[in-house]
C-alpha cells in the first residue's frame, strides 16, 4: 500500500524546467540522467511493473498481482502524461519559430534559408522540423512527404497549398502560426482547469489506502485479512483492479476534453 502512495506522489510531482536548446543538426551532449527521464523510456515499464510485485508480495499471491496491475496502469497515466505534455510543447515551440520563419521570408530569404535561420533559436523538437524543411528544400525535395511523419504535418499541408494555388508561403505560415497559437492557448486553459477533477481523482483513488491505514491503527487490522485469507486476496486484486478502472476512466474523461 505504501507503494501506491508513493507513485500517486510521483504522478503528482511537477515537470522538470529545465530544457536544453537544440542547434540545427546536432546535439551538444546528453541530457542529464534523472528519474523522471528514466522512468519516461519505455523499455523501462516492465521494471516498473516487476518492481510493483515485488512490493506487493509482501501481501502474498494476492499482492503480486495487485502490485503488478497498480504498477502497470501508474505507469501508462505517467507515460501518457509526458506525452501529452510532449505534444503541447511541440506545438508551442512549432508556434514560436514560425514567427522566426516568416519574418525570415518576408525579408527576401529563399525558403531553405529562412528555415535555417528559425531552426537555429527554435526549440526541440521544432529545431528538427525546421532543419528538416532547410535541408529538403535545399536539395528542391519533396517537403511535404519530408514533414509527413513529424511534429510539423502542419507546415506540410501549408507547403503543398502554397505550391498548388500560388499562395505566398509567408503569408501561409502566418495563418498557421496563428492558428497554433490560438490552439495552444485553448489547451493551456482547458488543461488548468482540469487539475480540479484530477486532483480529485487522485485522492478519490487513494481514499481505500487511506481506509486500510485507519483500520490498522483502530486494530481492526484490515492487512490480515487480505494477506492472510484466500477471501482477502480475491478482494485485494478486485479492489485495486477497481481502483485502477477508475483512475484509467478518470484520465480518460479528462484527456477527452483536452484534446
Amino acid at each position: 500500500m505504501t507503494f501506491l502512495l508513493l507513485a500517486l506522489a510521483l504522478l503528482a510531482a511537477p515537470p522538470a524546467t529545465a530544457r536544453r536548446r537544440l542547434r540545427v543538426l546536432r546535439r551538444d551532449g546528453r541530457s542529464p540522467v534523472s528519474v523522471r527521464r528514466w522512468l519516461s523510456r519505455a523499455g523501462n515499464g516492465p521494471v516498473v511493473v516487476a518492481f510493483g510485485a515485488v512490493v506487493g508480495s509482501s501481501l502474498g499471491v494476492g499482492g503480486v498481482v495487485a502490485g503488478a496491475l497498480l504498477a502497470l496502469t501508474l505507469w501508462h497515466l505517467h507515460v501518457g502524461r509526458r506525452k501529452e505534455r510532449a505534444e503541447r510543447e511541440a506545438k508551442q515551440a512549432i508556434a514560436e519559430g514560425l514567427a522566426a520563419f516568416v519574418a525570415e521570408l518576408r525579408s527576401g530569404a529563399d525558403p531553405a534559408r529562412a528555415a535555417l535561420g528559425a531552426a537555429e533559436d527554435a526549440d526541440p523538437p521544432a529545431a528538427e522540423v525546421f532543419a528538416t524543411v532547410a535541408a529538403t528544400a535545399e536539395r528542391g525535395g519533396d517537403v511535404e512527404k519530408a514533414l509527413a511523419h513529424t511534429e510539423g504535418r502542419q507546415l506540410a499541408r501549408a507547403w503543398r497549398l502554397s505550391g498548388d494555388h500560388g499562395v505566398p508561403l509567408a503569408d501561409v505560415l502566418e495563418a498557421v502560426r496563428d492558428d497554433l497559437r490560438r490552439r495552444a492557448a485553448f489547451v493551456r486553459q482547458v488543461h488548468a482547469r482540469m487539475a480540479g477533477p484530477r486532483a480529485s481523482a487522485a485522492v478519490l483513488a487513494a481514499l481505500p489506502v487511506l481506509g486500510v491505514l485507519l483500520g490498522e491503527l483502530t486494530g481492526s487490522h484490515p492487512l490480515g485479512v487480505l494477506a492472510g485469507t484466500g477471501v482477502g486476496q480475491v478482494l485485494l486484486v478486485l479492489g485495486v483492479a477497481l481502483v485502477c478502472a477508475g483512475l484509467r476512466w478518470s484520465a480518460h474523461l479528462t484527456r477527452e476534453v483536452t484534446a
